[in-house]
């Protein structure tokens, strides 16, 4: 019979335009009467009919449908009338309101005489789904009108109904979307809003409140619902195992500051957040390779917990402004912070999902194989000396592509970073991050040098190599003084812990022997710009020490380059040559040591 789908179908097409929706929903009610043989004549007299029995449903079940119509044009009727008057100086008073609480009775009256109908299943020939999907609906209506007669109690009581029952359709069927959107839109907020007027604490959960007030003595709803989920009423083996109100985090640090998380849909989203990034954690420490687009699904989790947090925390924030509280109340600040702390926890695993997208060494090294399982074990067991196959250009290029635009999707989550609320006041947060900008800027960089140097573009690839060195020179204090200055380690191993947005991140040096931009072959790059790495800092940044690992670069101006463990020794060096420059250049009044030659080879002009 499709109840809900039919109820969901019909609203989003008026597109939330309730006088819209009335007027879909008479020219269908006088279709559904036409079909049924019962519509009132031309100019006749509108007849009351009995009220629809279980018979007359087995037997056309295009009586559901009427049920459905007629009561879904009172509630639309009643809605658009509320919104008429919503903007009233005085509000909805006086008869108006008698008005649109008579239209939710007759609404509510209807769907209980469907569910009445429909009770007998052997009589109507209905399906337990139908008649589950009947009871959450009358539910849903009669909440509503008890919600406008501010009958709380019962308002509650009601939609707890209606959420157990769709809470137990979601998980049980194919079409949760559908069950999803009520629960959101219409049931969550409104048993939220009874609860606060019945005085329950925030801290109290949605699902608690519906499963208190949910009425245990009728046992077909019982038995139909821990049937299809036993955990929504809190009789099955996994909510016996759920976690007791102790366990929910109930406060929450960001930037040192500890704030405490008073909204329930808060702290529970914060609880699966943390949950999630153990389970991310431990499956990261796993022994096994783990090829990197399949560690990236693994943050599916955790990004959905932290979207949750976040929504919550805007849903908190939108609640206290409609109560109208002033800005300097405490709960708003809290509030304030910790929007602002899960908005940085998701986008700090959102760029942690990029960085491991882009390979090893967050897509710094010279890589471009696309691995498997089999082949990391392959790899693995293989000896060291064992060349790796070649990889077409085109491939190439295609991957250099690929890290471009997860580069680009790691700046835009840093912008939107450094716009939250708070972090532009925090200088040192706002260096990290932009010091974090110029890194992925230089990754940037060199992939698109590497990509034209592979086409053999060699004056640009030295120029975009120019320019991400001159982003890590500007980034490398702020880089190096951050808590973690080590980079991730290359994922040979699956035992470090997983990326997230770096607060330091190790910077790449390429080189490549060139000729003048008029030169044609190729063969005077001597290889692809090929970044080499240490275990601390860069090579450009140790200079006074003696490398462990890789090459040693022989540079022709190597006695130009100031040491840093050698900074007297360079400066009585240099000024030992500036002395030796001065007493060589000969003065005004005075005349040179010795006679010079000049002209070509000694043969001087006169």
């Amino acid at each position: 019979m499709d109840i809900t789908k039919l109820v969901v179908s019909g609203r989003s097409q008026a597109f939330g335009d309730n006088s819209v929706y009335r007027g879909q929903l008479s020219r269908r009610l006088l279709k559904s009467r036409k079909k049924l043989g019962i519509a009132t004549r031309n100019r006749g007299k509108y007849q009351r009919k009995d009220e629809i029995t279980a018979e007359q449903i087995k037997e056309k079940p295009e009586y559901v449908r009427l049920l459905i119509i007629t009561s879904e044009r009172a509630w639309a009727h009643a809605m658009s009338m509320r919104s008429a008057h919503m903007a009233d100086a005085k509000g909805i008073t006086g008869r108006t309101r008698s008005h649109i609480i008579s239209r939710i009775e007759k609404a509510a009256h209807t769907a209980e005489e469907l569910v009445s109908a429909l009770s007998d299943a052997d009589e109507s020939g209905a399906k337990s789904t139908d008649i589950l999907e009947a009871f959450a609906y009358a539910g849903m209506m009669r909440g509503a009108a008890n919600f406008e007669r501010q009958s709380w109690e019962k308002c509650v009581k009601n939609y707890a109904v209606s959420y157990a029952i769709y809470s137990a359709l979601k998980s049980s069927s194919s079409d949760a979307d559908t069950y999803k959107d009520l629960l959101s839109t219409i049931i969550e907020p409104s048993i939220q809003f009874a609860a606060y007027q019945l005085k329950t604490p925030r801290t109290v959960p949605i699902h608690v409140i519906a499963r208190n007030a949910f009425p245990m003595n009728n046992a077909f709803l019982v038995n139909e619902i821990n049937e299809r989920d036993s955990t929504v009423l809190g009789q099955g083996e996994e909510s016996k195992k759920e976690a007791s109100p102790g366990d929910v985090p109930k406060t929450l640090t960001w930037r040192s500051r500890e704030v405490r998380i008073e909204d329930a849909a808060i702290a529970l989203a914060w609880k699966a957040t943390l949950a999630a990034k153990a389970a991310l954690s431990a499956k990261v420490a796993s022994s096994e390779p783990i090829v990197p687009k399949e560690l990236a699904s693994a943050y599916d989790d955790i990004l959905a917990a932290t979207l949750d947090a976040v929504d919550a925390a805007k849903q908190a924030l939108d609640d206290l402004r409609a109560e109208n509280v002033p800005q300097t109340d405490p709960r708003v600040q809290s509030l304030q912070i910790t929007r602002t702390a899960v908005n940085y926890e998701m986008i700090s695993w959102r760029i942690g999902r990029n960085r491991v997208l882009t390979g090893a060494h967050d897509g710094a090294l010279d890589d471009y194989a696309e691995l498997s399982k089999r082949e990391l074990k392959r790899r693995a067991k293989a000896k060291e000396d064992s060349k790796p196959k070649e990889v077409r250009m085109s491939r190439k290029l295609n991957k250099l592509k690929e890290r471009v635009a997860l580069y680009d999707g790691a700046l835009q989550n840093l912008e939107e970073a450094r716009a939250l609320p708070g972090v532009p006041a925090d200088e040192e947060l706002t260096q990290r991050l932009v010091a974090t900008e110029n890194y992925f800027t230089a990754l940037k960089a060199l992939s698109i040098a590497r990509s034209h140097a592979l086409t053999g573009s060699n004056t640009n690839a030295l120029a975009l190599l120019h320019h991400a060195h001159t982003l890590i020179q500007s980034s490398t204090k702020t880089i190096a003084s951050a808590p973690n200055p080590r980079p991730p380690a290359p994922r040979k191993t699956s035992k470090s812990p997983p990326p997230t947005s770096p607060s330091s991140s190790p910077s790449s040096r390429g080189r490549c022997s060139a000729t003048t931009p008029s030169a044609t072959s190729t063969s005077a790059c001597a290889t692809t710009p090929k970044p080499q790495f240490s275990q601390d800092l860069p090579l450009i940044e140790r200079l006074g020490e003696w490398p462990v690992q890789g090459p040693i670069f022989l540079d022709l101006a190597w006695n130009y380059i100031e040491y840093p463990s050698l900074d007297g020794a360079a400066d009585d060096k240099k000024g030992r040559r500036c002395r030796q420059e001065a007493t060589s250049r000969p003065g005004r009044g005075d005349k040179p040591a010795t006679s010079q030659k000049r002209g070509w080879f000694g043969f001087g002009r006169s």
